[in-house]
């Protein structure tokens, strides 16, 4: 090969190289989107776990929230709330891939327009993030945010499990889509339920 074919060949790899990166910004930046928090979301200041745990100190971040997702990093949803930055971590739903879980978590319609045609006790319950019997898996959804998918596969099942901290689990249980019940200790009981 002659030098001129091969600053050729060169310059051919660098435009190539170029426009791949050109296409993988351009399908990046599609994935940039201003929605709304789909529902409860607990914050230490800059992250916020798909376990949404209560522990720490966390402030909740209420459903309907506007939301920009600005960029995506490993297992993460980097996003500005109230002009703060934050990072949505997926730490235990790694079945969904990033953009999936994105959608999963800003979502485009705002919900505060459904939670307001809402019975008031269930409205009460969403804005203390609380579950009440009678809630729809929606409701429940706005209220707790979504069940890890590595313990709750299905969300038409008929179990949903969520934990307050590393050792406080709550079970809801849903009987013709609406929640019956609950399995947990008293104390877990006491913090999540109203009757």
């Amino acid at each position: 090969m002659d030098v001129t074919t091969r600053i050729g060949t060169r310059q051919g790899l660098r435009a190539l190289g170029l426009a791949a990166a050109l296409l993988a910004g351009s399908a990046g930046a599609q994935d940039k989107y201003d929605g709304y928090l789909c529902c409860n979301m607990r914050s230490d200041g800059s992250w916020i776990s798909d376990s949404n745990y209560a522990e720490g100190g966390k402030r909740v971040i209420p459903a309907g929230t506007p939301v920009k997702v600005t960029g995506y990093g490993r297992y993460r949803v980097k996003v500005q709330i109230d002009g703060e930055k934050q990072e949505i971590g997926n730490d235990y739903s790694r079945d969904l891939d990033n953009a999936a879980f994105a959608r999963r978590y800003v979502v485009t319609e705002d919900p505060k327009a459904a939670i307001a045609g809402w019975p008031a006790k269930v409205q009460e319950a969403v804005r203390q993030s609380r579950v009440t019997p009678g809630m729809t898996r929606e409701q429940v959804l706005a209220s707790l945010g979504y069940p890890i998918s590595s313990e709750n596969p299905d969300l038409e099942s008929d179990l949903w499990r969520y934990w307050l901290s590393s050792f406080a689990e709550f079970q809801l249980h849903f009987s013709n889509g609406r929640v019956s019940d609950i399995t947990t200790d008293p104390a877990t009981r006491n913090r999540v339920w109203t009757p």
